[in-house]
């Protein structure tokens, strides 16, 4: 049976409120994740992750994804589902969920992220694929924050 989930975890220098920031703000999504976003972390809004041919994602087509918040709760837990079809309401059935989850550490925080409801949105051939691919993707744009965070001066606003 294929794996319904992604899940990472990694230690960020850097306190909840400025990680909170970096995974919430457009301008800062833009600089680890995708090449633009239209976020607004409050729960219920709407928006979307572009990625261009040959940009961040590495994706020969690019993509618009859109996206709905599900949960924000600042500098402890953010989440969205995403992949839902163009003009349905995302739910469990249609959509994966990403949930990060930030927890203070000595250190830094500890930021959690798992994407679940991958059935949701693929077929059983497409699913170890998609996995992979998510897992592969995950590990790159989280070593993208941690340098973009660990780039910034002590005290920068981010």
């Amino acid at each position: 049976m294929s794996a319904d989930s992604v899940e990472r975890d990694i230690l960020i220098e850097a306190s909840p409120e400025t990680v909170w920031g970096v995974i919430t703000q457009p301008e800062q999504i833009s600089r680890w994740f995708s090449d633009e976003a239209d976020v607004d972390a409050s729960a219920g809004a709407d928006g979307s992750l572009t990625w261009r041919p040959g940009g961040r994602g590495g994706s020969q087509n690019g993509a618009v994804v859109p996206i709905r918040v599900v949960a924000a709760e600042p500098f402890r837990h953010f989440s969205f589902r995403w992949n839902h079809p163009a003009g349905a309401e995302p739910d469990q059935t249609n959509s994966a969920l990403v949930e990060f989850n930030l927890t203070e550490e000595a250190g830094g925080t500890r930021l959690r992220v798992l994407e679940s409801g991958i059935r949701a949105v693929t077929d059983a051939d497409g699913r170890d694929r998609y996995v992979e691919q998510h897992e592969h993707g995950w590990d790159k744009h989280l070593g993208e924050l941690r340098d973009l965070v660990s780039s910034a001066p002590r005290g920068a606003s981010r």
